[in-house]
């Protein structure tokens, strides 16, 4: 960790080099008439030679003096280290003025006798040579002959050279500048945090589940909070050999993830220090980063009970810090116009292009500031309009997928309307599903409903029916139709026993889901969403909370949200009101099964004499069918043979023994010719 090198100024590394080596100088002066005073010599008034004036920002040694508060003692004793670091004399003259030819660094003991005005209290552990660590003291002696050594990080800060600490590298790291301008709302955001965050000792919660918006607003705050503190004070930090004119001065943003904390406690109080010590030397902003899953959370919360302000909380919830008052501020998604207005400047020229495509995307997508300007870099200028929509909407359906594996399966998408065999009744409100998935943007946003609230914006849907009856083909019909993703979840996986585990659950999925308006087909919703019972203990009450947790967040989902059941009949009809699209997918009769079978097999797929009017007697659903060609081709590909009747009729035995069933004959009536 390093602070920033912003332009080299060699008028000012040279007074700070002149400066220091006549401060040394001063020490020089001081050993050689406490050694003459040794020696039986006359003593001559201590009159040290004089310190080069600046001009401009003050030297390293000044500020750092001005900032811990070191009294021109401590500051001396700081020298006496600095010294046996930079001049080749000094360890010899130690020796000498000690008595002891070993004893070729400073100690206390040496500094009471040998600098003007000393004061004990220097050497205790609450001041600021010892408690910032700006020396070190060596065990094994009593604390006035111990060791003294200059902390490397401070030597070099003091000689000019960027200041670095290894206790806080890959821990707190420096963030890269941020060049994206924030959206309206984020701007108005940071103008309220800015207000308490220029108190001392103030930090703030930033509640969201965006940590690159996050750090934008942060990157703002650091720049503009650091404008204010230059309008109030002349003085200007010196964090590297650098020139910071008042004018272009602002805090430093450092970054830490809350998972890269240590686990023991006495580590994170010493790391708070060389933070405490880092953001007094080079005023920063530290921007902290906590993951919905970090486990170090006794870690985190001593680091915010003990750091002294000036951080950012970047939680994915509002985070209860024990004894520690951090105000919330919840970051705002960006809406609609604040995304297509970021969009067309990324884009610029290309935006004029997509054909009024760029609505429909942004409709679809949430994405920050910092992934737009990123897809404005997807290549397209040799590519048509469309296939240049095209483009942009992978790279933001892979942006946006959400990290839910734990809780639920990504499905290929590769069924085709022509695939699905259903009544027309049952499929013409499936395309009417497809219709407002397509229309979003239209409706919510040019025609206003959006800015009506968030609540009944969600396309929920209920597909009822026996298993194997094309509801899970159905989801993904619609899902490769609009190039979308789609999610397997299984509620009877997602459910726990545990009070509020079950609300933890679907809070993960639909927040990561929102991005990209993934379609999520929530799988045997018969386990959780069940008639709901009179309330007699606090499980039944909590149960009814689940449900209408989930039904809340259905509701106000951006993308399309489908529950799948077996039973319909034990659903609450409560709960059915609120379903925006409700289908039955019947047991398919003998038309819709030899259909069925027409689109089963592949093209490349060789066959022989395959009557499809006759397989359609197999009272067998689309799974099952499914099952049975499959099956079938695995046969023939053993003997091989292209597949006939015959290896369906072995594929069919063998399905009917797993579902404990037995063909009958007018099932098979007419596959096998007799002869």
């Amino acid at each position: 960790m390093g602070a920033t090198v912003q332009e080299t100024n060699p008028v000012w590394y040279g007074e700070n080099y002149r400066y220091l080596m006549g401060a040394i100088a001063s020490i020089h002066y001081y050993l050689d008439c406490y050694i003459g005073l040794k020696n039986g010599q006359d003593l001559k008034p201590v009159e040290p030679p004089p310190i080069p004036n600046w001009s401009g920002v003050p030297p390293a040694l000044v500020t750092l003096s001005d900032r811990f508060g070191l009294s021109e003692f401590e500051q001396n004793i700081l020298l006496l280290c600095v010294g046996r670091a930079l001049h080749p004399q000094f360890r010899e003259l130690y020796a000498i003025a000690q008595d002891h030819p070993d004893c070729t660094y400073p100690t206390f003991h040496l500094a009471l006798n040998l600098l003007p005005d000393p004061h004990w209290q220097a050497f205790t552990p609450d001041a600021p040579l010892r408690r910032w660590q700006l020396l070190h003291l060596a065990s094994g002696e009593d604390i006035t002959h111990s060791r003294l050594q200059i902390d490397e990080g401070i030597l070099h800060y003091l000689m000019g050279e960027p200041y670095r600490d290894s206790l806080l590298a890959g821990v707190i790291e420096p963030y890269q500048a941020q060049t994206l301008p924030l959206p309206p709302s984020h701007s108005a955001l940071a103008e309220d945090l800015k207000g308490i965050l220029a108190q001392p000792g103030a930090s703030v919660q930033l509640c969201g589940s965006d940590p690159e918006q996050a750090a934008a607003i942060a990157q703002q705050l650091s720049q503009s909070l650091g404008r204010s503190a230059t309008a109030h004070s002349s003085a200007t930090a010196h964090s590297s050999a650098t020139a910071h004119s008042s004018a272009t001065a602002h805090l430093s943003l450092y970054g830490l993830k809350a998972s890269a904390l240590p686990t023991d406690l006495a580590a994170v109080k010493q790391l708070v220090s060389r933070w405490q010590r880092w953001a007094t030397l080079a005023p920063s902003l530290l921007l902290i980063e906590q993951d919905s899953n970090a486990t170090h959370t006794a870690a985190l919360h001593l680091f915010l009970q003990t750091i002294p302000g000036g951080a950012i909380v970047a939680t994915p919830e509002r985070l209860t810090v024990p004894h520690c008052t951090i105000p919330p501020f919840d970051l705002p998604r960006l809406g609609y116009g604040e995304q297509l207005h970021l969009w067309e400047a990324a884009l610029g020229e290309q935006a004029q292009g997509l054909n009024g495509q760029l609505q429909g995307l942004v409709a679809q997508f949430n994405l920050s500031a910092a992934t737009i300007q990123a897809a404005s870099q997807v290549s397209g200028l040799e590519a048509s309009p469309q296939e240049y929509a095209h483009r942009l909407w992978d790279f933001c359906r892979n942006q946006a997928r959400p990290k839910i594996e734990h809780l639920a399966q990504r499905m290929e998408t590769l069924a085709t309307w022509d695939e699905l065999i259903l009544p027309p009744r049952e499929k013409g409100i499936l395309r009417a599903i497809a219709a407002q998935v397509q229309q979003r943007a239209k409706v919510y946003e040019e025609w206003g409903f959006g800015r009506k609230g968030q609540r009944g914006l969600g396309i929920s849907a209920l597909f009822a029916g026996p298993s194997g009856t094309g509801k899970t083909m159905a989801a993904e019909v619609i899902a490769r139709e609009f190039r979308l993703d789609l999610y397997r979840i299984d509620l009877s996986a997602v459910s726990s026993k545990y009070i509020g585990e079950t609300e933890k659950n679907l809070r993960q999925i639909f927040d990561a889901a929102e991005a990209g308006g993934a379609v999520l087909l929530f799988d045997e919703a018969d386990a959780l969403f069940g008639k709901r019972t009179q309330v007699k203990d606090s499980h039944d009450r909590h149960a009814n909370l689940e449900v209408s947790y989930l039904l809340q967040r259905m509701e106000a989902y951006q993308g399309l949200a489908i529950l799948t059941t077996n039973l319909k009949d034990s659903l609450d009809e409560a709960f059915l009101r609120r379903l925006r699209f409700i289908i039955n997918f019947p047991f398919p009769n003998q038309e819709s099964r030899g259909e069925i079978w027409r689109h089963i097999f592949p093209i490349a797929m060789p066959s022989q004499n395959l009557n499809y009017q006759l397989l359609g007697q197999l009272d067998v659903a689309g799974g099952n069918i499914r099952s049975i060609a499959m099956n079938a081709a695995f046969l023939a590909a053993h003997g091989g043979e292209p597949v006939q009747m015959k290896h369906i009729l072995e594929g069919a035995k063998a399905e009917y023994l797993k579902l404990g069933r037995s063909l009958t004959p007018a099932e098979i009536m007419g596959w096998i010719d007799p002869d």
